[in-house]
């Protein structure tokens, strides 16, 4: 079977299962799930450069998730604490339907992404070209469009039935409330690819890892802000 099709079956079957046990870490994971749909039709329609590297890089992406959900599940000491975060957060009545989502949407694409791109360019890169790193960048910021697309989708369909009050919003602001978050992701992923070169311009394992640790206490406290704005 296809990885991505293998991937969103997972995805499927996991949101399923805790949309119907009222395990609000399904917010998340509904919407991660509804965008890589999206972006497999972007790669099965040929819309990126390279479709075979994008279809390695989605994949590789959702193995952070996994891996780091599988941990939480099994409360292992070393589970990301930028996930254990956001699932923490999803058994606090307290905290909003916004809030889970873009905790989820916070580790994900500020932790996970740069770890899933330095893997995926570590061993092309010191002989890649400007113009090939160029290409894999504008296949990366073309998911931008594809998340800007979804935002309604996601709104419409897994936002507004658990927070109804969000539908007035949504009137009263018109496009506004899907354009801010369409920026806002724009602008995480335009800073995660910053932060994937400099993960593959360090000059040894120690300085990575420091880039990596400086780069979850970032997330982690962008998260803590998350928590408190509501």
């Amino acid at each position: 079977m296809n990885p991505i099709t293998t991937l969103l079956q997972r995805m499927k079957e996991e949101s399923c299962q805790w949309e119907t046990a009222g395990d609000r870490r399904h917010i998340f994971l509904q919407c991660y799930t509804l965008m890589s749909q999206n972006m497999y039709s972007a790669i099965r329609a040929n819309h990126f450069k390279d479709c075979i590297w994008v279809s390695s890089l989605l994949v590789r992406f959702s193995e952070y998730y996994f891996d780091a959900l599988d941990l939480y599940q099994a409360n292992h000491p070393q589970v990301p604490r930028v996930w254990k975060q956001a699932h923490d957060a999803t058994k606090n009545s307290e905290t909003h339907v916004l809030q889970n989502l873009l905790l989820g949407i916070n580790a994900h694409i500020n932790y996970d992404l740069p770890l899933a791109l330095y893997d995926c360019l570590e061993n092309e890169w010191p002989t890649c070209d400007t113009p090939q790193r160029m290409l894999r960048k504008n296949d990366h910021e073309l998911v931008n469009r594809i998340i800007s697309a979804s935002i309604d989708e996601v709104q419409d369909t897994i936002i507004k039935p658990i927070a109804p009050s969000l539908a007035i919003m949504d009137k009263m602001l018109g496009p506004i409330d899907e354009w801010l978050l369409s920026k806002m992701i724009s602008a995480w992923r335009s800073d995660v690819w910053e932060v994937s070169e400099l993960l593959l311009h360090a000059e040894s394992t120690h300085d990575r890892q420091e880039i990596i640790r400086k780069q979850e206490t970032e997330v982690f406290e962008r998260g803590e802000k998350l928590i408190r704005i509501f």
